[in-house]
């Protein structure tokens, strides 16, 4: 598989191919332990009143740092843009006032990257996937038996929200989404699309309209630094 042309932020946007866009299957690793006060614990819990119950999120064991926070975020991006750092493992909803919403994310893996700038051009509630083409040929006894798609569920790899990205008109085929492994939060395993914590995108889902601007960077955030914060989690 030949690595995908990264786009410089600042460049034309190139087209994306379906390879290196979708969520998928990863193999299980451990986690970093960690400690978290109750009211930490309570945000991860479980959602009972969705279409499909949602069960606590054990974070017993997880570094504080993937956890969802406020945090002091100087940037150039104007407040209600995600801006998705690949490199430290973190998305940002700019806010007012040099803050933003940080979140800890998944990423994709080596040559199943994509770099520039998109909006949000869908959303979606326990969406329905379907691995592209590309997947199946590339791994077929892995996706293969899901070429018809998997049904909304706990099970579903994009988990309880989606939030597709266009360039334009056209579906780039990556996603922000849910996970049914947060496990993989805070590692580079997924086959190209961004993965947060299940509760963490039922919060993401809610705070953003359609057309968001998103800005995806892979050479880490050049023009954003954030800073310590005292503010704490959400």
């Amino acid at each position: 598989m030949s690595r995908l042309p990264v786009l410089s932020r600042r460049a034309a946007l190139l087209a994306l191919t379906p390879m290196a866009l979708a969520a998928c299957a990863t193999v299980k690793q451990p986690v970093s332990a960690s400690r978290h006060d109750p009211a930490t614990v309570a945000r991860y819990g479980a959602i009972p009143d969705e279409p499909f119950p949602l069960p606590a999120t054990d974070i017993s064991r997880v570094d504080a740092k993937w956890l969802r926070q406020l945090v002091a975020y100087d940037t150039y991006e104007r407040p209600g843009t995600l801006v998705v750092d690949t490199r430290s493992r973190h998305l940002y909803l700019v806010q007012e006032g040099g803050m933003a919403m940080r979140y800890g994310i998944g990423v994709g893996k080596a040559g199943l990257e994509f770099e520039g700038s998109a909006r949000v051009g869908r959303k979606a509630e326990w969406p329905r996937w379907t691995p592209t083409r590309d997947m199946i040929a590339r791994e077929p006894e892995r996706y293969g038996p899901y070429a018809g798609g998997v049904a909304p569920g706990l099970d579903n790899p994009l988990g309880p929200r989606a939030l597709y990205l266009f360039q334009g008109d056209r579906d780039t085929l990556f996603r922000i989404h849910g996970t049914s492994e947060p496990w993989s939060i805070g590692k580079a395993v997924s086959s190209g699309c961004i993965r947060l914590f299940n509760q963490d995108i039922i919060d993401l889902y809610a705070r953003v309209p359609r057309d968001t601007p998103v800005v995806v960077l892979q050479d880490g955030p050049a023009s954003l630094v954030e800073a310590p914060s005292d503010y704490g989690p959400a």
